[in-house]
């Protein structure tokens, strides 16, 4: 009688394994930037903004619509760019499991 692969078992080593995953996402992290680098977004795999450096250049009082939408544009762009590292990495981690009838929303 082969013995078959405990649910449980599978179920408590995806749960290690995911806490590792988001783990290392808190320390890997995502760089972008708009207006030609004038802003530059720094953001970690959680989707979380750590950094933000903006040129002394764009900062004009006069023309305060362009920083924001520089900052808005940039931040976007870098929580979009760790959404997908998040993704890319969760995948990593789904695929290696063979967990059938496993559905996880909202992990990605």
């Amino acid at each position: 009688m082969m013995k078959g692969i405990n649910p449980m078992q599978q179920v408590k080593t995806l749960q290690k394994k995911l806490a590792q995953v988001q783990e290392e996402l808190a320390q890997k992290t995502v760089e972008t930037s708009a207006g030609g680098g004038m802003v530059t977004v720094v953001a970690n795999g959680r989707q979380e903004v750590v950094k933000i450096t903006i040129d002394r250049q764009v900062v004009d009082p006069e023309d305060v619509e362009m920083l924001e939408d520089l900052v808005l544009a940039a931040v976007n762009d870098a929580l979009k760019k760790a959404q997908e590292m998040a993704a890319a990495e969760m995948g990593k981690l789904m695929g290696g499991l063979n967990l059938p009838g496993l559905n996880l929303p909202g992990l990605f």
